[in-house]
């Protein structure tokens, strides 16, 4: 069932929520969230790598090559501060340190597939 906003039909493809008439962005914007948490190149195929479980650091360097130890570390803990991901040290040398998706970070699953489906059709 669909509801519609007072004095607006649904239509499709919008935001079903009287809060989707904004007239510029916001922080608590969900669209502006969720683009926060994929910015920055890089962030969706570190996703892409742990929605096929989890890895340490040095797996997603090997899965990822051509990415910088820099930015690898910049958006690990980026999408760690977002809790997108989970970080958990295993004790002993050398210290490892294994990156989970949250269950929140799983909900991207999705999200990245209509990205790619949209950006394959343009």
């Amino acid at each position: 069932m669909t509801h519609q906003t007072v004095g607006h039909p649904a239509r499709p493809g919008l935001p079903d929520h009287p809060h989707a008439n904004v007239t510029e962005p916001t922080p608590s914007c969900p669209v502006e969230i969720t683009l926060a948490v994929l910015r920055g190149r890089w962030t969706t195929l570190v996703i892409r790598e742990l929605l096929q479980g989890d890895r340490t650091f040095t797996e997603l360097r090997q899965a990822l090559p051509a990415l910088s130890d820099k930015v690898l570390s910049d958006r690990l803990a980026h999408l760690t501060q977002a809790g997108v991901l989970d970080r958990r040290r295993q004790p002993g040398w050398p210290p490892r340190v294994h990156y989970t998706l949250t269950s929140h970070g799983q909900r991207l699953g999705p999200v990245l597939q209509s990205l790619w489906d949209w950006g394959a059709q343009h």
